[in-house]
């Protein structure tokens, strides 16, 4: 297989996942499995919460991917495992890190995606039960959710400006 081809599957699984992680998260996290979701809306003692499950849920398909398709050269199998790995690489910076700081790397940031990010999932945590969720995305946010840290950002850098 030839490595634009490759890179290309592999960058085509990372954006599908966007859409997979949406998905999931307002079906599934939402629906028949709010019992592993539940305590990350319902923040209890402790680093580990059931959420935490969902990682394991998502690495074996990628895990396996890449073995077998290394194992057995079937390259775009491998591309598959690797495109879906590098979406829990992101989702891990992301969603534990940057958005509800689990791990204290980007706490000030002054980026407006990273704000944007930020109060997109504010938005989505305001709703303590599985029923009437918004922003169920992690990369991509709204486009409410970016005007909103945009207009927040003028007015301050206005207040700066007039100080």
């Amino acid at each position: 297989m030839s490595w634009p081809a490759y890179t290309g599957i592999v960058t085509g699984v990372f954006l599908f996942m966007e859409w997979v992680s949406w998905a999931t998260h307002k079906y599934i996290m939402h629906g028949f499995l709010w019992h592993l979701h539940e305590d990350h809306h319902k923040k209890g003692p402790g680093f580990f919460e059931r959420n935490d499950t969902f990682f394991i849920i998502f690495a074996l398909p990628s895990f396996f991917s890449i073995l077998l398709g290394t194992m057995y050269a079937i390259y775009w199998l491998q591309a598959v495992g690797f495109g879906v790995m590098a979406y829990g690489a992101a989702y891990f910076l992301v969603h534990e890190v940057i958005i509800h700081q689990r791990i204290k790397w980007f706490t000030r940031s002054k980026s407006r995606y990273i704000k944007t990010l930020r109060w997109a999932h504010k938005m989505h945590h305001k709703h303590l039960e599985k029923e009437e969720g918004e922003s169920f995305g992690m990369l991509y946010v709204a486009k409410k959710y970016r005007q909103k840290v945009k207009h927040d950002m003028q007015m301050a850098q206005g207040k700066r400006q007039k100080a």
